[in-house]
């Protein structure tokens, strides 16, 4: 059932997973790349074009709407000012290893976007880092299978396990990230409150004095 449901629409959600995200649905793959569910060389090429297309997506979305796009979450807006003195000090860097920093996979590409960084240029190098991410990162989890393998004997009977530990895990992150965000949001919020309260009794201040 599973190599079934794997064979149907495994790539597929693969390339949906990298388009949009990226890392636990990588690792799952290379995982089941292991356990012979899915070709390891298929599973690299697949989502070396998800992370690709998403990240030139999120690129040319950051050169015409960048401020918009990070004003819509206060933790983009943060993450996003950060980001554009990371890129404007080492713009090439960035570019290539922005992957491989938790959480930045969405922010970074609209920053570097709304940097002025050379389409072309961005073009190339986003190529060879999204090349790289998806290599390094498929073939560690084929070899954490291994491993597991060699400590615990045939890994067949823990599969479901070793999936289900995973899934919880990319789950567990996720929310992390929701509620960090929900905190943030609420602080930011209230700040701005606190500052309009601060400016209206400044202003009742001033007038009688007018």
């Amino acid at each position: 059932m599973l190599q079934q449901f794997l064979h149907d629409f495994g790539y597929f959600a693969l390339f949906l997973g990298t388009f949009f995200e990226g890392e636990t649905i990588l690792v799952l793959a290379g995982f089941l790349a292991f356990r012979g569910y899915m070709d390891i060389n298929v599973v690299v090429v697949v989502a070396f074009f998800g992370s690709y297309a998403g990240d030139q997506l999120w690129y040319f979305l950051g050169r015409k709407h960048g401020r918009k796009l990070l004003a819509r979450k206060p933790r983009w807006q943060m993450m996003g000012d950060r980001a554009l003195e990371h890129i404007r000090r080492h713009p090439d860097i960035w570019v290539l290893s922005f992957r491989f920093v938790y959480g930045l996979r969405t922010v970074m590409p609209v920053a570097i976007g709304l940097s002025g960084y050379p389409p072309g240029r961005y073009l190339l190098l986003n190529g060879i880092g999204a090349a790289i991410w998806a290599s390094a990162l498929a073939a560690a989890a084929y070899h954490f299978g291994a491993v597991l393998e060699g400590m615990l004997g045939s890994v067949k009977k823990y599969e479901l396990w070793v999936l289900g530990a995973l899934l919880v895990l990319g789950v567990v992150l996720w929310l992390r990230r929701r509620f960090k965000n929900a905190r943030l949001a609420k602080q930011v919020y209230a700040d701005e409150q606190a500052l309009k309260a601060e400016q209206a009794k400044a202003a009742e201040v001033k007038t009688p004095n007018e």
